[in-house]
């Protein structure tokens, strides 16, 4: 998985320049947000990308006021919820050096609708490959949430994943070409 992780960032790095990542982003986002599921819910966990993931700033943005936007904050081993509520209430302080929410942690997940999730790679049956820490997996495994939606640029999907048992599959995952995979309409 180390290997694959490397070679999957190396190919990310060569693939395209800002713009090009913009307008790649842009367009595998219009893709997500054109789904049903995505349209129906009301309540959407999110993530706020790295330099080198689907860029998800501007849709966090888009979307703030239509729908009930959740970002993770990285908190120990685990991930915490956090509603998003403006960039005024972001700040730098995880291991990533990611932008996250500051404010009382979410705690009713019964009433998230879908869930957006980055990878390092994902496969063409939905399996994901993250940075290797399990914040996603541990988080998964708790709470056995479906209609998850794998958002990766084109480079970053291949045939085949390693697959670890508590390993969970995507319902849906989007590229710049449109919707890449989907497990059918049983849990949309």
């Amino acid at each position: 998985k180390k290997e694959l992780r490397k070679r999957i960032a190396l190919l990310n790095t060569q693939h395209a320049d800002s713009t090009m990542r913009k307008l790649q982003s842009a367009n595998i986002l219009t893709a997500l947000e054109a789904h049903p599921a995505f349209r129906a819910a009301n309540t959407v966990l999110l993530y706020h990308s790295l330099n080198d993931e689907v860029d998800t700033h501007e849709f966090i943005q888009k979307w703030n006021n239509k729908k009930r936007i959740l970002l993770p904050v990285v908190v120990g081993d685990d991930l915490e919820l956090r509603i998003y509520t403006g960039p005024e209430n972001m700040s730098i302080c995880s291991v990533y050096g990611i932008e996250e929410p500051t404010g009382e942690a979410f705690t009713d997940y019964a009433a998230i609708d879908f869930i957006v999730v980055p990878g390092v790679a994902f496969d063409a049956k939905g399996n994901r490959l993250g940075r290797g820490k399990g914040y996603y997996d541990r988080y998964f495994a708790e709470r056995k949430t479906v209609k998850l939606a794998g958002c990766a640029y084109g480079c970053q999907i291949t045939d085949k994943l390693p697959v670890d048992a508590w390993g969970i599959r995507m319902n849906l995952l989007c590229s710049e070409s449109g919707i890449v995979w989907t497990d059918g309409e049983k849990n949309f």
